[in-house]
Order: C-alpha cells, then structure tokens, then sequence
C-alpha cells in the first residue's frame, strides 16, 4: 500500500508543475495601449471579408467607419452571401462614401474562400498599411490609431492583435477558456516575436500589414489554398525575414465568435480539424492532448475520491495525505483558472467547470482528428473541405 502514497506525491509534483507551465505560456510581451493619431497619418485600407454575417456585419462596419484615423477607406467584400448581408452593406455604404462594398467573384478552382475573398479586396485597395479585420471583430474607434504606433514602436511588418473574446452564454464560458490556454500553449507568443525563431501566427481576427511586405510575399495568391490563412501568411512573413508581432490588444477590440453550444461545437471542430489537417505530427500530438487532458478531468476528482475512501476504511494518516495532495493539485488549478476567469472577465465561478470544459474541448479534439484520418472533412458556410491533403 506505500505505493499508493509514493504514486500520489510524485503526481502531485508533476500536476503542480504541469499546471504551472500550461498557465504562463500566454503571456504578451507587447500590449497595444489606446494612443492618438500620428503627425503624419498614411492612407490605410481596412479589408473585411463577409460570408453570411448578418448578425454582426452592421456592428463590426459602424465602429470601423467611427475610427479616428484621419485618412482611411474601408472596404468589404461580400463573399456571395445567401443570407441579408448584402442588404445591409449596401444601406450602410449609401452613408458613407469611405465604405466600398465588393461582390465576390466565384470560388476559382485551386482557391479556398477566404484568401480569394481578401486577396479581391486587396487588389483594390489604396492604403500603405492593409488592416484585415474578420466580421466578427468589433474595433474601438482608437483601434487603428493604437495599433498603428504599437507596430512603429515594434519596427513591425505584420502587427496582429489578440483581441478581448465577448462571451454571453454558460457555455462559452465553460470552454472557450480552455481552448484559449490551449491556443497559448501551441502557439507562444513571446516565442513568435523573437526573430531568430521559426515560430508564426497570427489571428485573423486583426492583421495589420505594410502593403509592400504584402506584396513582396506574393499577398494571399501565395496561400491561395490555405484553410488557416492568418497562420500561413504569418509564415511566409517571417521566413522572409520580416518583423512579425503578436501583441495583446483587447483594450482596441472585442470579437464574437460563437453564440451557443452548437456553433462552439461547429466552429471549433472545424477550426481543431483545419489546424490538424495536412500535418501528421500535429494530428498525433491533437490526439494524444485530447486523451490526457479527458484522463485529466476524470482522474482528478478520482483521485480525492480514492484518498478519502482510504482514509474513511483504515488508512489513516496516508490516505488523509493522499486526499490532501489531491485537493492541493485541486486548488492550485483552480487558482490559475481563476486568474484566467477574471482575464476574460467572467465570473470567478467558471474555474471550477474545468472538468467539464475539459471533457467538451477533449472530444472536439478526438472528432476533429478522426474527421481527418477518416477523410470525412468538413463542411463551414456552406463550403466543403476535405479531410485529407
């Protein structure tokens, strides 16, 4: 039986480390703080890709056209919405001449839909400084004056933001913090912005971009079948040596991804199957991160259960010890958790679904890896993409 307790002190120190380590990958090194407009302002272009967004098209136009940068066009290009998009765009543009709105061309052969959709708008655009910003994203009006003198600051190339993630309902409360720790673990942000790694993301959400580096790279033609677009077109600006930087922008810009389970459930097994899709190694580590974080979220409470029962039917002082060790594992989590409760500004209580969260975002994992070696693919926006390739 003295190895039971021997068992238990070791997992102890290995789950303190473990959660310690997992918590302190998300730092930012860069955090973009509201600032005025420069002496000398360049021409931007903000480019909006949008695909049956008629839920937040008007939101996310209305505080890009309330921007206090001094010389700005906006441009959207309605991706052959099916849905009141275009209705909207069209009300808003007749108020505003800087709005342009675009109607996309068909999805050629060889492309997938947002590249192509932001490489039309590109084509077009007039700025020295390209702004993509995702639907979905909803800009304070000093956000391009902010990022604008955070990316001088930086002598950036491409300056992308994280931006504040808005979330209403239980559920995305209970998993979307987990799959942002996540995101932070894959991908380190104060990795990405030393230039003498290969690390690169960014977040589509927000990517700013000099218009000459843009071009250099070959723009979105270069990437013209890429799923995850924002990760790709990172790339290629860092292994051309450009100054790539990820900094925290949530005081600028807020998103709404998803609004319910369902949409959690569609849009992140969609976007865990586009990550894993094409990459062998990624999909095995997908997978086994998916089982140890599900072996995780039912060992845990396991653990205090079989600690108490020990001490409860003679075990005396080792199984109050064991259970002790387990509730420390317990509470150190959930002190971390609950410093990423009050990081997204929601209620301290969410630290303890963590279980729970773990179980939901465990199996978005397991169903994205098996829709991928299955070939199944994917269907988003009424557009398919295959599971292999």
């Amino acid at each position: 039986m003295m190895f039971f307790p021997l068992l238990s002190t070791l997992a102890t120190l290995l789950g303190l480390a473990i959660i310690a380590w997992l918590h302190t990958r998300h730092r930012l090194d860069v955090v973009v703080r509201p600032a005025g407009p420069p002496a000398e302002a360049p021409r931007l272009s903000i480019i909006v890709p949008a695909r049956n967004e008629d839920r937040n098209i008007r939101r996310c136009v209305e505080a890009l056209l309330a921007q206090t940068w001094p010389d700005f066009e906006l441009i959207v290009l309605d991706d052959r919405s099916t849905d009141t998009t275009p209705l909207i765009l069209n009300e808003l543009a007749k108020g505003d001449s800087r709005l342009r709105v675009l109607t996309g061309d068909p999805l050629p052969e060889g492309w997938a839909g947002k590249p192509h959709a932001l490489a039309q708008a590109a084509a077009v655009a007039t700025g020295e400084w390209l702004c993509f910003v995702d639907a979905d994203t909803f800009a304070a009006p000093q956000a391009l004056t902010s990022v604008y003198a955070a990316a001088r600051a930086q002598s950036a190339d491409l300056f992308t933001i994280l931006t504040f993630q808005e979330m209403d309902t239980f559920w995305e409360k209970v998993v979307l913090p987990l799959i942002m720790t996540a995101l932070s673990v894959g991908f380190s942000p104060q990795r990405v912005n030393r230039p003498e790694t290969r690390d690169a993301i960014a977040n589509g959400q927000f990517i700013f971009i000099k218009r000459a580096v843009y071009e250099a790279i070959g723009g979105h033609a270069a990437i013209r079948d890429s799923i995850v677009e924002d990760k790709d077109l990172a790339n290629l600006v860092k292994h051309a040596a450009y100054r790539l930087i990820v900094a925290d922008g949530k005081e600028v810009a807020r998103t709404r991804m998803y609004t319910s389970l369902d949409e959690l459930w569609e849009g992140w097994t969609k976007n865990i199957f586009l990550g894993l899709r094409g990459s062998p190694g990624l999909l095995l580590l997908g997978a086994f991160g998916a089982f140890l974080l599900l072996f995780a979220a039912l060992a845990l409470p396991l653990w205090l259960a079989l600690g108490l029962g020990w001490w409860q039917f003679g075990g005396g002082v080792a199984g109050l010890a064991v259970a002790g060790e387990a509730a420390l594992v317990w509470a150190f989590l959930v002190f971390w958790r609950m410093l990423v409760c009050r990081g997204m500004q929601i209620s301290l209580w969410y630290a303890l679904t963590v279980p729970l969260g773990a179980a939901v975002f465990a199996a978005m994992m397991l169903v994205s890896a098996w829709k991928v070696l299955s070939g199944q693919g994917v269907t988003w926006k009424g557009r398919r993409y295959a599971g292999r390739g």
